[in-house]
């Protein structure tokens, strides 16, 4: 008997995040670490089998091979399915035809007969650089009680920031009549959170529509929702009121990990309903000698040195006389004694040496003016040596 999955999510994680500069340069931007012991794509792959979809397909592209490591089977978020779980879509040579993805539309496209194995009544779009908990169940059920052929997820954003999404202007039912992909004079504040459910057979026709028109830039924000619109298919909004974070940038990734630290709505990562589960290492719980304050610990370090307001990752050395302030401390670093950290982000496997200093205070950091808005990022991999000084908003992705 052919079995079949009612709704198969497609997540993007392909992009090269080149807004996270040094973070970036060998893994994709899914793959970054993020609140001590979880990666980025932790949370829409828990988001998933937390919402009974356990059939995800992980798009992939630039600088794969962290991210394929990570994800593996997808044991850790229950994907280790003999029919479904996850598996990871990278580009690959057709018999008529061999290219790199050319959009977020034409990703998926290049993917259609993965979806049609599954033969599946609902297709579920993620992105892979999004901080936040979400029921795609409540979701998928205000799709099917409209009877939408397509649903968007969206929220609520400052007018001033409207410009930098998609937008969406909506009738009181929330059905859509206009969508405008980052306007320069918008007219509603409801943002597009990149999350789309689709009836499959409306996203297979739009898809191969958009394919064959050879003006259409592949996307889905600009290209498919717009055709659908105007050709009046029913297009409906779900609001969303939980957390929510792109983590696109410097400072909106410095900015999601310091809201652990403090009390912010709906972000609460430690609950037991809808875990948020990751591939973190098994370790002993940190050895803490030294001071910590308002700060994040994760397991198998040794902190002996002072840590305040701050996240630090696992396997993470902070020696005695070390100073750690306003930063994120992604795993596996040695801190050695000596040395002061303020107002940065640090990649894994990092060795700063004795006195050296990394950033400035943030209230001096945050008058720099540079790509990061002060903060300072060093790339994986790299040793700081002793004395040396790295300034506020500055990225080092080699031996400083």
């Amino acid at each position: 008997m052919l079995r079949k999955k009612e709704c198969v999510a497609m997540l993007l994680a392909g992009g090269q995040g080149s807004r996270l500069y040094a973070l970036t340069s060998n893994i994709a931007k899914p793959a970054v670490s993020f609140g001590a012991k979880y990666r980025i794509i932790d949370f829409p792959l828990s988001n998933c089998i937390n919402s009974g979809i356990d059939t995800v397909g992980v798009l992939t592209q630039y600088q794969p091979l962290v991210l394929n490591e990570y994800v593996g089977n997808g044991q850790p978020w229950d994907l280790d399915r003999t029919f479904g779980g996850v598996h990871i879509l990278s580009p690959y040579e057709a018999k008529t035809d061999t290219s790199w993805y050319k959009g977020t539309a034409n990703a998926i496209y290049q993917n259609i007969r993965f979806m049609k194995m599954y033969d599946p009544e609902y297709v579920l779009i993620l992105s892979g650089d999004h901080i936040y908990k979400m029921d795609y169940d409540k979701m998928l059920a205000a799709h099917k009680a409209a009877n939408a052929d397509c649903t968007i997820a969206c929220m609520q954003v400052p007018m001033k920031e409207a410009s930098r999404f998609g937008i969406l202007n909506t009738r009181k039912d929330g059905s859509i009549y206009e969508f405008e992909e980052k306007p320069a004079n918008p007219k509603s504040d409801l943002a597009s959170m990149g999350i789309y459910i689709f009836t499959a057979s409306k996203l297979f026709k739009y898809l191969e529509l958009d394919e064959k028109d050879p003006n259409s830039e592949k996307d889905f924000g600009k290209n498919v929702l717009p055709a659908m619109l105007n050709a009046g298919e029913k297009m409906q909004s779900y609001r969303f009121e939980g957390y929510w974070k792109d983590v696109g940038t410097i400072s909106s990734l410095l900015e999601a990990n310091m809201d652990l630290l403090g009390v912010v709505p709906n972000f609460e990562l430690s609950d037991r309903d809808r875990v948020i589960h990751s591939r973190s290492p098994l370790a002993p719980p940190a050895y803490v000698e030294g001071e910590v304050i308002n700060s994040l610990v994760a397991t198998g370090g040794e902190i002996e040195g002072k840590v305040v307001n701050s996240v630090i990752g696992t396997n993470c050395v902070i020696e005695k006389g070390a100073e750690v302030c306003d930063s994120v401390l992604m795993g596996n670093i040695t801190v050695k004694a000596g040395a002061k950290i303020n107002y940065a982000i640090i990649d894994e496997e990092v060795t700063i040496c004795e006195k050296a200093v990394i950033g400035a205070p943030k209230d001096e950091a945050v008058k720099v003016k540079s790509k990061t808005s002060g903060i300072t990022v060093l790339g994986r991999g790299i040793t700081v040596g002793k004395g040396k000084k790295v300034d506020a908003g500055e990225i080092a992705d080699k031996k400083v």
